[in-house]
């Protein structure tokens, strides 16, 4: 049986139970379900054996949000998130939570001229392209952090210590724009862990909102991001957990899946269907997100079954594409529960014309690993030079990074119906 649906998992010599509730946020690697009233974050077992903790969102799937022409996608597509039905468990009524997002548009187009609606999609013969350039922030960042913004708005008059604890992020460019965009429009402070070489015209864009900015260099001897864990300490001394990964807050997951619930919207209205989706892949949070989204669609019966999911990622970091032969061998849960043989931080300090996909660890690996299992896709490496001959073909307002997608694409000659995302602009 899948590791999200069973009720019991050895940890750390103990067995952990827990009953399902409808409606719910439950751990892909122990089963632990988050209680109605708690914070939807992080499982209470995470850092407990060698399990991946990710909390995952399980709530009632219907096709109706699908053909909706509501052009707020976090009204459209409401009611396929965790945060609509813990709003609805504590009383508060459907007009009231979509007040909320209303008012938050409102807030983040007084900050960033523009605020949350559908983004295009092309085609061009066999290939379609979703263009997140035009978004909030200027990427598909800002959707994660707008599905946590959301549930702190609502919940915040039911705990007063949301209402009041600062934001913290790690991030080295788009998220951390993104985030500073969003905390601006809701007047929540923010403190943003970025690499120690980030450029100074993003750190001083970042300013320039109001967050504050730490640089945070590597230690030798240590693994990992210093960024993420600088950021880890401040959410353990009190901080909310603003970022974009999934493994730090499951609800970033569902404020990305409305990326792909779109997307599946928008190719419904075209009667058009996609053989395979690739997608850039870092930490994993946007393809974890859109896959979840696809999902959701085979599952209301709208799509027949899933495109093949591509994660690409560049041959300067690839910890996923690293973890997948062992996956295959051993299958997912074997995967789930010993992450330290699989999924483990990128030796070296990497370097990318794509540096916003080199995470030193693919954060949400196993729900972008299932998707890829589930559908028969797989991982695919670009080099530097296909990146780069993608970013021409995207144009100059596209970052390379954003076309890292395309890329891959390219790199997997096909007559099929493809799909690719453009998720970042070019500062």
């Amino acid at each position: 049986m899948a590791a999200e649906r069973r009720l019991a998992l050895q940890v750390d010599g103990r067995v952990r139970r827990t009953a399902l509730h409808s409606d719910s946020m439950i751990c892909g690697g122990c089963g632990w379900t988050v209680p109605l009233g708690a914070r939807p974050f992080r499982c209470a077992n995470a850092g407990r054996g060698d399990v991946d903790h990710v909390l995952v969102r399980r709530v009632a799937v219907r096709p109706d949000p699908f053909f909706d022409e509501e052009p707020d996608p976090f009204v459209r597509y409401r009611r396929l998130t965790y945060a609509w039905h813990d709003a609805m468990t504590r009383g508060v009524s459907d007009g009231e939570f979509v007040d909320v997002v209303r008012r938050l548009e409102e807030r983040i187009e007084a900050v960033d001229g523009r605020s949350f609606a559908v983004t295009p999609l092309r085609s061009l013969q066999s290939l379609w392209i979703k263009d997140e350039t035009t978004n909030v922030a200027g990427s598909h960042k800002s959707r994660h952090l707008m599905g946590v913004l959301i549930w702190l708005e609502v919940m915040s008059r039911f705990d007063r210590d949301l209402a009041d604890a600062s934001l913290a992020i790690a991030s080295c460019g788009n998220a951390a724009f993104a985030a500073a965009v969003l905390a601006r429009a809701a007047g929540r402070a923010l403190d943003v862990f970025v690499p120690a070489e980030a450029s100074e015209e993003v750190v001083d864009c970042i300013q320039a909102l109001g967050a504050r900015v730490t640089r945070c260099a590597r230690v030798d001897g240590l693994a990992g991001d210093p960024a993420v864990m600088q950021f880890r300490a401040a959410v353990a001394a009190g901080a909310l957990p603003f970022t974009c990964q999934g493994s730090e807050n499951g609800l970033v997951i569902e404020g990305g899946s409305t990326l792909g619930w779109e997307l599946v919207s928008q190719l419904l209205e075209r009667n058009a269907t996609i053989d395979r989706l690739f997608i850039q892949t870092g930490g994993g949070a946007l393809a974890s997100a859109v896959i979840a989204a696809f999902d959701d669609a085979v599952t209301a019966g709208v799509l027949p079954h899933l495109p093949r999911m591509h994660a690409v990622q560049t041959t300067a970091c690839s910890p996923l594409a690293r973890a997948w032969e062992r996956i295959q061998q051993r299958g997912i849960d074997y995967a789930i529960t010993h992450r330290s043989e699989l999924m483990w931080p990128w030796e070296g300090v990497p370097a990318s014309v794509a540096e916003g996909i080199l995470d030193d660890e693919t954060y949400d690996w196993v729900a972008v690993a299932r998707g890829m299992l589930a559908s028969g896709g797989h991982p695919v490496l670009v080099s530097e030079e296909q990146l780069l001959a993608a970013n021409r073909l995207a144009g100059p307002s596209v970052s390379v990074t954003g076309s890292a997608g395309l890329a891959g694409a390219l790199a997997f000659p096909s007559d099929e119906s493809t799909a690719v995302l453009f998720t970042g602009s070019n500062r």
